[in-house]
């Protein structure tokens, strides 16, 4: 990946249809998220499209599924074939991989895989939907197997359009992604990069303040529109927390060009968006 030719980073986009027609979710939870979010995109877009879709406008694409399946039981698509084929996309590409936490050691093993065999740079994790409470120390092996491998762990935090507007929301509990239980993990893990995925309402300030406080956390902006950003969200990113924030746009509920254009008309210092597009990435990424 030629960094330099590339304008911006998006560090939250979703795989969630695979070479053979399966989908990330099933259809119940697909329409419920793109009502939510009133998505007008292709819900499911291939690999190959989203890879296409991001050259055409010169941005990198950090992508991944949520493997779910203990939690949903519907069945996960396959971070190794998100990889490879990401891997002949290599240009604009970065594959996360995710593992169902309620895996144990399988779920280790395969993560040591992911990054040793399949060139995985990361993991997506989203607590409401894999249903587990981050700070669980049953989970503490797992995190110190991303640390020792030396790649980043994203964490949904705060709301999810999974599930939203359904009967008791299909059971999926916001509790978990609140992003407090993040600070834990943290703070036990100094040496593990996380990203606290999204505007993390209705806990916003927690998440300014873990961001603030522990060196290793940073804040993805995906998954809302900038111009509904929290007001002390939009003053952090241009100040305190400036070399702490990333794009993502959550594509593809979210398009780049609807998150950018909104961005443009924040009150952010114009030597800050550098850093917010795509500078802060690069160092997250250990891409330089």
């Amino acid at each position: 990946m030629d960094i330099a030719a590339l304008d911006a980073i998006d560090v939250h986009v979703h795989v969630e249809q695979d070479s053979s027609g399966c989908t990330s979710l099933d259809q119940e939870l697909l329409d419920a998220s793109a009502g939510y979010f009133k998505s007008s995109e292709h819900r499911t877009p291939t690999l190959a499209h989203i890879a296409e879709y991001y050259r055409s406008r010169n941005t990198g694409a950090v992508v991944f599924t949520v493997d779910a399946t203990a939690a949903t039981g519907h069945p996960a698509l396959s971070s190794e074939e998100i990889a490879d084929l990401a891997a002949e996309h290599a240009d604009v590409l970065i594959p996360f991989g995710s593992v169902d936490p309620h895996g144990g050691k399988a779920a280790i093993r395969r993560a040591r895989t992911l990054v040793t065999e399949h060139g995985v740079r990361g993991f997506k994790f989203h607590p409401s939907m894999q249903a587990f409470q981050p700070n669980d120390t049953a989970f503490y092996p797992l995190y110190d197997a991303l640390s020792e491998l030396g790649v980043p762990a994203l964490f949904h935090t705060g709301q999810t359009g999974i599930g939203a507007g359904l009967p008791g929301g299909r059971g999926i509990k916001l509790r978990y992604s609140d992003p407090m239980l993040i600070d834990d993990v943290a703070a036990d893990f100094p040496e593990l990069t996380i990203v606290m995925a999204h505007p993390s309402v209705p806990w916003q300030d927690e998440a300014i303040s873990i961001a603030t406080h522990k060196a290793n956390v940073y804040i993805d902006l995906s998954g809302w529109s900038p111009k509904y950003f929290p007001p002390q969200l939009v003053q952090a990113a241009g100040r305190m927390l400036k070399h702490k924030v990333l794009f993502g746009s959550d594509y593809p509920l979210i398009t780049p060009e609807r998150w950018q254009n909104d961005f443009a008309k924040l009150d952010i210092p114009d030597e800050v968006r550098p850093l917010i597009l795509k500078d802060n990435a690069v160092r997250m990424l250990g891409l330089a």
